[in-house]
Formats: structure tokens, C-alpha cells, sequence
């Protein structure tokens, strides 16, 4: 990054610090691709399939860091390094509250949803089928 980005960056951050918020409307569109880059980077340790999409990675990290009211950074890299440890804490909690492991799920595509779909109802319509038939008249 050029000398001049990182003391933009870094003017931006001690202002926004010092509670200017047009700084943080300034230092947001500047930020952006560093953000994405490191989201990207944690994204590709990920398991293939992964649900959760950089983008979003970088959107929840960012809310994160603007709810910091009392944050202080001195500096670009002293940003960025709280960036990169709240992305990975995201990932961690999203790993975290996953209901079902990595072996229990099974990627499908949409033919094949449709004929699992398509026997379902088979058989829901064959039990209606057989409860109607079953079911004692009063």
C-alpha cells in the first residue's frame, strides 16, 4: 500500500478515534478492499462449501468494529490486526453454533433434490392414502 493510502488511513482512523464521524465516512470506501482481502484469506482456510460468503465476512466484521465505541486506533496496521481477529472469532462462533458436523452434510444437486423431493411426496401420499383407508368408520 503507498505511503500516502497508509497516512490517509491512518489521519482517518485517529480522527474518527477522536469521534468525527464524516472521518469514518471518508475512511469506509478506503478500508473496503484491505477488508475483503483478509476476509478472503481466512475464507480460503475454509472447509469447501462453506455457508458463510466473504462478503459477508467482511460486513459483520466491519458492523463489529463500528459498535466499538471506545476503540482507539493509533494506526493502520493496530486497524487491521483488530480487523483480522474479529473475522476469525466470526468464523470460530459460526463454526461454533453449527447444528450438524461437516460428515453429516451431504452436498446434492438440484436433480437430485427434486427426485428426493419427488419421492417424498410419494410416500406422504401413500401414508394419507393408507390412513384414509385404514381408519375405522363411524
Amino acid at each position: 500500500m503507498p505511503i500516502s493510502k497508509t497516512n490517509e488511513i491512518t489521519g482517518l482512523l485517529q480522527a474518527w478515534s477522536d469521534g468525527d464521524a464524516a472521518a469514518l465516512e471518508r475512511l469506509t470506501p478506503v478500508i473496503y478492499d484491505e477488508l475483503y482481502r483478509i476476509a478472503k484469506s481466512y475464507m480460503r482456510r475454509e472447509r469447501t462449501g462453506h455457508t458463510l460468503q466473504t462478503t459477508a465476512l467482511v460486513n459483520e466484521a466491519y458492523v463489529r468494529l463500528m459498535n466499538w465505541r471506545t476503540a482507539r486506533f493509533e494506526n493502520r496496521a493496530q486497524f487491521f490486526g483488530a480487523s483480522a481477529r474479529i473475522m476469525r472469532r466470526i468464523l470460530v462462533d459460526f463454526a461454533r453454533t453449527r447444528k450438524t458436523s461437516p460428515a453429516q452434510v451431504q452436498m446434492a444437486s438440484l436433480d437430485g433434490a427434486y427426485l428426493v423431493h419427488d419421492r417424498q411426496d410419494t410416500d406422504v401420499v401413500a401414508v394419507h392414502e393408507t390412513t384414509i383407508v385404514a381408519a375405522p368408520r363411524s
